[in-house]
């Protein structure tokens, strides 16, 4: 079994887990309650990830370059890879994703894909939003994503708009 890399960032958010095994980011979850953090096995992604995440965090990156893995179905996977497509400070709605996949129809499944995301952050799935322009579901609490999108907004120096990817 390969080995399983932990390490943990305090952020404007709070603490975020990241984990990965020896090529890839697997997971950046939200800590809910610190009593159930593990100890700390860091490995050169993971310190890739962390000095990128700190970037982020300062405003001074907008892509993302460590490599991430996470497993799910082929379709989840080509939602995921949708989701990276997404531009730094932009935002689209689950119609525009559903779209971009090619199935109008696959809107809901689309949708369930995006909350299965296990990368925070990096698989932007803060940046899919409502139709009507509403902030909706989001793992890490509204108030996160709330949080993200004006932070993508302020560095990229523009307001946050709803485009097509």
């Amino acid at each position: 079994m390969p080995t399983k890399y932990i390490a943990y960032l305090r952020t404007p958010l709070g603490q975020i887990k990241i984990t990965a095994d020896d090529n890839a980011v697997n997971s950046i979850l939200f800590v809910f309650d610190d009593t159930e953090m593990e100890e700390e096995n860091i490995n050169s992604v993971l310190t890739q990830c962390k000095n990128e995440l700190g970037e982020y965090f300062a405003g001074k990156r907008k892509k993302f370059d460590v490599p991430v893995y996470q497993e799910g179905t082929e379709f989840q996977q080509k939602v995921w890879t949708e989701l990276i497509k997404i531009p730094y400070g932009k935002t689209v709605s689950y119609n525009d994703l559903a779209k971009a996949l090619g199935n109008v129809k696959s809107i809901r499944a689309a949708g369930a894909a995006n909350g299965k995301n296990q990368i925070s952050i990096i698989v932007p799935c803060h940046r899919v939003i409502g139709s009507d322009g509403s902030l909706t579901g989001y793992a890490g609490g509204l108030w996160r994503k709330e949080w993200l999108l004006k932070h993508e907004a302020e560095y990229s120096g523009k307001e946050i708009q709803m485009e097509m990817f």
